[in-house]
This record gives structure tokens, sequence and C-alpha cells, in this order.
């Protein structure tokens, strides 16, 4: 698939999806959000993909947050034009009525920024961040459900919201928390500051900070780390295991999803390989495909119970 406002491009075995709008910061737009779904669709389908790495096109900014040519009603979706395409055809163009109620479940309702950061959380491959300027609103919340995030020393981070009058989206809500902890969410959050890359290396939101010069590189490598010995199969299983269970209730939710996927796995060509080439002292020639062999369970919370 062709793009425009982002770019895809390959590094043996990494994909780099770099937000792509030159003089304008990388502004976030419904295209962008639609191309960086479509983006993550072919990641999936291509088993040549081991990881993704995001960046931003420039040195000034990764995503400078949504863009605001729109003026004042850029938050106020049911009068944007630009979403009429995400409306599936006889739908109503506003979820609110003549009376002034309103229709929850219309599609425009929904955060275009939550759609990216779920579309990312539902990669079957790691995601990184290689932040290399401004990440503000839309730009630092897309990066939260990835699995890592490496910064530019000249980086800056900025949840925003308050300060533009509305409120924190793309599900950061449940997202940041859980990776700074809530006083520190809060803090960014209330107050709208912009956050320096040391800083949110100090609080755990960025996991290293580099010359802007060996960012993209830095981040590429990371990714090779993370993928370049285990079996792709068990990397997305992984993945998906370890990011819903921070919501799970009970310890009991991890035994029964661990107890399904390491049943699955274990009868899997990839288990016998992982065992045999440790043992005869080789690199191991994983065979599963993502595309093709990812395990089918059923929905992640209807585990059956135990005891």
């Amino acid at each position: 698939m062709s793009f425009e406002e982002i770019r895809l491009d390959r590094h043996e075995g990494i994909a780099l999806l770099t937000l792509y709008r030159p003089g304008k910061m990388n502004a976030f737009t419904t295209q962008m959000m639609t191309e960086i779904v479509a983006a993550l669709d072919e990641c999936d389908a291509d088993d040549g993909v081991r990881a993704v790495v995001f960046t931003g096109d420039g040195e000034r900014a990764y995503c400078a947050g949504a863009d605001l040519s729109a003026g004042g009603s850029t938050f106020d979706y049911d009068k944007r034009t630009d979403k009429a395409a995400l409306l599936p055809d006889g739908t109503s163009p506003s979820p609110v009525a003549e009376d002034g109620t309103i229709d929850w479940s219309h599609p425009l309702i929904r955060d275009g920024g939550g759609r990216v950061s779920m579309r990312i959380f539902e990669s079957k491959k790691p995601v990184l961040g290689a932040i290399n300027g401004a990440a503000v609103g839309i730009g630092a919340t897309m990066t939260l459900s990835m699995d890592a995030r490496l910064a530019s020393d000249t980086a800056r981070y900025g949840f925003v919201f308050a300060r533009r009058g509305i409120v924190p989206e793309a599900a950061s809500s449940w997202f940041l928390p859980r990776l700074v902890g809530i006083q520190t969410a809060l803090d960014w959050c209330y107050s709208g500051r912009l956050i320096p890359a040391a800083e949110a290396h100090e609080k755990g939101l960025v996991q290293s900070v580099h010359a802007p010069g060996e960012l993209v590189d830095a981040a590429i490598a990371k990714a090779r780390e993370l993928t370049g010995d285990s079996a792709p199969v068990s990397v997305a299983l992984t993945r998906h295991m370890m990011w819903r269970m921070l919501g799970a209730p009970h310890p009991m939710s991890a035994h029964r999803w661990d107890s399904r996927v390491i049943f699955a796995r274990g009868r899997s060509p990839d288990a016998m390989e992982g065992v045999t080439s440790f043992l005869e002292k080789r690199p191991p020639n994983f065979t599963a495909s993502v595309a093709n062999d990812y395990p089918v369970f059923g929905e992640w919370e209807d585990a059956p119970p135990y005891g």
C-alpha cells in the first residue's frame, strides 16, 4: 500500500514507520491515523518483519499533536468534514440529534488517537518508539502502548490536554499511570508542562536517551536485540499476555492464560526446535509464522476457571 503521511521502510527485519508531514511537525490527522493502522496491518501480515520502530520526519518533532488547522473546531468531531470517511454507509453525519441528545455509540464519538493506541496494543510484533523531537498531545499518548521508547536528548513530551480545554485521550488514562505511577501521571497531565527527555527517562517513560544522530540506529538495534534469537510466535503471544495481564483482577487470570498458551506452544515445532537447538549448541531455526500460525484461543477474557 502507498502512503502519503507516513513512510514505511524495511531494515533487515525491522520496519521503520516514519510520521511524515514535512513542514508541519508531523501533526496528526485522520489520514495519518488510517495510514498507521494500515501499516501495522501490513507488518503483522509480513513474516519478514520482526518488530516495528516509529519515529518522526526531521529533527524538530516526533509529532507535535493534532493538526490544529480546523481552529476552534479541531476537537468538535461532528463538525469535522475530514472524518466523513470513517462513517459506514447510511450513518448519520453527526452523533448529535436535533433535540440535542447524543448517540454515544456513533462512530464519530470514538477517539482517533485511541484507534492508533489500540492498534499498537493489538500488534503481533513488538513496537518501539524513537522519539526524535517534540512529542505533544497525541504525539505523546500514541507512544504509551509501545513496548519501549527511546528518545533524543532534544525530545520533549507534553501531555497538554488541560491547557487546550480537553482531556488526555488515546487510552492514556490506562497506560500512563501504569508506566510512571499515578502521581507523576497527574503532575504531567494537570500542568500540561513540557517534560525534557532526562525527566521522562528518570520517571521510566523513556528507556534510554541518545544523541539525535544515533537515535534511530539505537532503536533498530534494540528491536533486533528483542527479537533476533526468539520465536516470532512466542514473542507475539508474550506481548499480548504481558499487556493484558496488567489489568487482570487476580493472578489466577494469568495462570489460566499461561496454561492455555504453554500447552499450545509446547505442541508446536518451535518448542521442539528451541530445546533441540539448545542441546545441540546451535542457533535455533524457528519456522512458525505469526501471520499463519498464531494460535486461536477465543476471547482473551474467556478463560475457563480452575478448581
